[in-house]
């Protein structure tokens, strides 16, 4: 019986990792019915986190209204995990401060807030926690988490004493910090931050040059978040005497917008997303036994290697020596470098160039479509594999060694 393992990411604002999961499943029974499938919806801190967490650990969601990215309220919520141990609460900074939750028109990361996020770790206080999950991910936002603090009490004031206003860009006029009014509860609480340790604040690989133009930032724009990031860093490190981390560079102060960065200045650790996250999993009980791993995320290029979902897969398959195949809805610049963190194989699953609204809306048929194609690829070179095996062994005459 052949097993499988179909280990992906969600489709940021089409389908979630369970979906995808269950679509690419699907097209690997219409060739192999009998095939034993292991699904494995896997989260990275972005959309989808406290929900799967919650599921995972027979915990629950809590509902919450939040003040979204761009100063409005949304529907939001933070889960509380189950089983024993001190009380864990779950805040996706997704689920309040998401790019999802920025309208097409209002992509302006100067402006957008992390301030529901502070007001989640809030609620999470309030509901008994004492060990907080903040997971990063799919964020609108490059605030370097300055919103989250001003929610937490935090006063942010220019050289007038005045209190900034939110957003990123406001951060260039930043004075000092006033800490007094912090909430006195987050010394008492374990926070960990689970991030992308390759995502760091300020530089030429910091978040406002990486992924501002992702957000909607003009090439001014980013150039501008930059340098006030720079002096968000500046100020951080002064006033909230933190010496444990370098703010502007450290591994991961760069997640969600800089979120980490705030959120290392109140003490949280950064910490490498997948360390923290599949030990919620199984998956490399699961790896050690399958024949094959599929691996999926909307986009395969130069970042996949860089702490991505395929990226992680395929590192701990190849502690197994599994083969991975992974799907894309798209192939970008630079993607044969997935190569070298062990994918060995990789394919876009649009049929056709196709419209993204299009794209987005057909995500589930495309990749059991793609699933299915990729997989009698891949079992017609290894019945020919077999069949060469068989010829070469039976030619008279000669003895034959493959190692296949």
């Amino acid at each position: 019986m052949l097993r499988i393992v179909v280990a992906p990411s969600g489709f940021k604002e089409s389908l979630s990792a369970e979906e995808v999961a269950e679509a690419i499943a699907g097209g690997v029974r219409r060739v192999v019915p009998d095939a034993a499938i292991d699904t494995v919806p896997l989260i990275d801190g972005g959309e989808g986190t406290a929900e799967s967490l919650a599921r995972t650990t027979g915990g629950r969601l809590v509902p919450r209204v939040t003040t979204g990215p761009t100063g409005k309220p949304v529907r939001s919520h933070f889960a509380i995990t189950g089983g024993s141990g001190p009380r864990t609460a779950v805040v996706e900074m997704a689920a309040t401060a998401g790019l999802r939750l920025v309208p097409g028109d209002e992509r302006d990361p100067g402006r957008t807030t992390t301030y529901g996020v502070g007001e989640l770790i809030t609620a999470a206080l309030d509901a008994g926690a004492r060990r907080i999950l903040v997971g990063c991910g799919d964020s609108g936002t490059s605030d370097g988490g300055a919103g989250a603090l001003q929610a937490l009490g935090a006063r942010l004031l220019d050289a007038g004493g005045d209190e900034l206003p939110r957003g990123g860009a406001a951060l260039a006029r930043l004075h000092r910090i006033d800490p007094t009014g912090l909430d006195p509860r987050l010394p008492e609480t374990e926070i960990l931050v689970a991030c992308n340790p390759f995502n760091v604040l300020c530089g030429e690989s910091g978040v406002a040059r990486v992924f501002g133009p992702q957000k909607g930032a003009t090439p001014e724009q980013v150039e501008l978040l930059d340098q006030a990031l720079s002096r968000w860093a500046d100020v951080l490190e002064r006033d909230m005497g933190v010496k444990d981390i370098d703010i502007r560079t450290g591994p991961g102060t760069g997640a969600s917008g800089g979120l980490g960065a705030g959120l290392a200045a109140l003490g949280a650790r950064l910490l490498p997303r997948f360390d923290v996250l599949l030990d919620y999993v199984d998956l490399d009980r699961l790896l050690a036994r399958c024949d094959l791993v599929f691996t999926a995320e909307g986009a395969i290029d130069f970042q996949t290697s860089r702490g991505k979902i395929p990226a992680e897969v395929a590192r701990r398959a190849k502690r197994y020596d599994k083969p991975v195949l992974a799907l894309a809805g798209t192939i970008g610049v630079n993607a044969h470098l997935a190569y070298d963190c062990g994918i060995d194989a990789f394919t876009s699953i649009l049929p056709a160039p196709v419209a993204l609204a299009e794209a987005m809306s057909r995500g589930a048929e495309f990749l059991s479509d793609g699933a299915e194609r990729a997989l009698r690829v891949l079992l017609l070179g290894t019945s020919l594999t077999l069949a060469a095996r068989e010829r070469l062994a039976h030619w008279p005459g000669r003895r034959v060694a493959l190692d296949l």
